[in-house]
């Protein structure tokens, strides 16, 4: 199995409650919507992109393999996006990433149902 699938089966059963949420390939990921909002991300090397506030951006990217997103040589993805290295989502490290992306996604969406 590779990275990127191994990755996906575990971001697969850490979303496992929360509804509804939608797989498509994005941005050269496997990426997972949660309520119609775009998540994270599992990258060919096993890495992660994730979607995070903006206003905590910089405060995230101080953690163990955060670093900014780029789409491209030159071209950062902005306030709200980082990608963390393979190395720092082993142990709790997926799921602490995940919860994260899942605060700023339920900010962004408001409450289930709505």
């Amino acid at each position: 199995m590779t990275a990127q699938a191994e990755l996906v089966e575990r971001v697969r059963a850490l979303l496992a409650g929360e509804e509804p949420v939608r797989e498509v390939a994005m941005f050269g990921t496997r990426s997972f919507l949660v309520r119609d909002k775009l998540l994270a991300g599992a990258l060919k090397d096993g890495g992660l992109l994730v979607r995070v506030a903006a206003d905590r951006h910089e405060e995230l990217l101080s953690r163990p393999g955060a670093a900014q997103a780029v789409m491209g040589p030159g071209r950062d993805m902005g306030p709200g996006w980082v990608e963390v290295a393979a190395t720092a989502l082993s142990g709790d490290g997926l799921a602490a990433w995940l919860d994260v992306a899942l605060e700023h996604n339920r900010a962004a969406t408001g409450p289930p149902g709505r």
